[in-house]
């Protein structure tokens, strides 16, 4: 395998080397050729595609992957000229997750998002037929051919579409559900590897599957936490990537949808990577956010791993991320005070009511414990009296039980 970059470091290609590795494929060599856009039929300037082609000779290589998303001709014409066959990071991590999804939802959105890509491509697929028409003004069995898979293509994109959609409309009642209870939501986002399933297994008790490879969580997986009698809702999301398909952003919307409508999101970032690398991760991350429309939300930045850090690291990450959460889901390093900023993000948004609950309306006065946890009661004559802290958006559910007398202020 010869991995080709059209400009920039050795970083991008590390990780695609690794995007390689977590599909299977073994990297022989790499090449970077600085240019200042790539050759718009063949991706490399002349030179470096001999020199690509000597190498592929000499390392018995029998694919080229590219870091950059190769056109349709480019990816052609590279084909015809080094021998092997030739793909790109975006078919790279559309195998990747095709691969790593188990669910029903999942491998719809994969599918969607291979079929979009692909559909362009088409016309390669079928260039032995296309020396079989007629002459000039005429049309072949080869080209009618690709605008019969086309059109396959497109109505099963349709298809996929319309049973997404379906699966939208069924998370909305799910999510609804969830709303009706007003449990704080919390998102956990990061760069892929960044161990979020870790943590939200070290704050929940759950068992999420974890593996220290790209792209092991698909699904969004949503886990309680229970702290000081009040109960949030952590949700696992899709990890993100420098470069993440825009057919994979639009065909997992869906999934991302639980993002941009969480209340507040944790940004994991592995702390134990180098800086650069740490900016990189956190700019991907950003543009992902700011693409589903969740770039405004209250963000929380936390920093994993710091089982790996020694003493002079977690100094300069405590100098550079001095507002950050520097956490271990191994060794349980920082959870508490992980679980505290979470607490004191949402208690700003609490306020002080004074209820009176009939004896007759036991399931809201239960309701309210679940909601609420902790609460001060007092078992009076014309029902329970209560005071207790609840969001704007509850404090309303529960206002035809508002105590009389003055209204309480509300508590920053």
């Amino acid at each position: 395998m010869i991995a080709t970059l059209p400009a920039g470091g050795t970083e991008s290609l590390e990780e695609l080397s690794e995007l390689l590795a977590t599909a299977g494929v073994a990297t022989a060599g790499a090449t970077v050729q600085h240019r200042e856009r790539p050759h718009p039929d063949t991706y490399l300037g002349p030179g470096k595609l001999a020199e690509v082609s000597t190498a592929i000779s000499h390392a018995g290589a029998n694919l080229v992957a590219s870091d950059d998303e190769l056109s349709p001709r480019q990816e052609r014409n590279l084909e015809q000229a080094l021998g092997v066959p030739v793909i790109d990071r975006t078919a790279i991590i559309l195998d990747i997750f095709a691969a790593h999804a188990h669910t029903a939802e999942g491998k719809l959105q994969v599918e969607l998002a291979q079929l979009q890509y692909n559909l362009a491509r088409m016309r390669g697929l079928w260039t032995h037929l296309e020396r079989l028409g007629g002459g000039v003004g005429t049309r072949g069995p080869g080209e009618s051919q690709i605008e019969t898979d086309r059109r396959l293509a497109r109505n099963r994109i349709a298809a996929l579409q319309r049973k997404l959609s379906h699966v939208r409309s069924n998370r909305q009642v799910m999510r609804a559900e969830r709303d009706r209870a007003q449990l704080p939501q919390v998102a956990l986002v990061g760069y892929t590897n960044a161990g979020k399933s870790t943590l939200l297994n070290a704050l929940t008790g759950s068992d999420l599957g974890v593996r220290d490879r790209l792209f092991h969580t698909l699904d969004p997986a949503t886990r309680v936490l229970r702290a000081n009698g009040r109960d949030y809702l952590l949700t696992d999301t899709v990890g993100f990537i420098r470069k993440l398909p825009h057919q994979l952003v639009e065909a997992f919307g869906a999934t991302l949808e639980e993002t941009r409508l969480a209340d507040m999101v944790l940004h994991v970032v592995d702390g134990s990577a180098p800086e650069h690398e740490r900016a990189a991760m956190v700019l991907a991350v950003d543009e992902v956010l700011a693409e589903i429309g969740a770039g405004e939300l209250s963000r929380l930045l936390v920093l994993s791993k710091a089982d790996r850090l020694s003493d002079a690291a977690r100094s300069e990450l405590h100098h550079r991320h001095h507002d950050a959460i520097l956490v271990s889901a191994l060794s349980g390093e920082g959870l508490g005070s992980l679980v505290d900023r979470i607490e004191q993000e949402f208690a700003r948004r609490l306020r002080d009511v004074a209820l009176v609950i009939p004896y007759s309306q036991g399931a809201r006065l239960a309701e309210l414990h679940q909601i609420a946890g902790d609460l001060s009661r007092c078992d009076l004559p014309d029902g329970v009296h209560v005071r207790v802290r609840l969001t704007p958006a509850v404090a309303e559910r529960f206002a035809q039980f508002a105590a009389p007398g003055p209204a309480v202020a509300s508590v920053a």
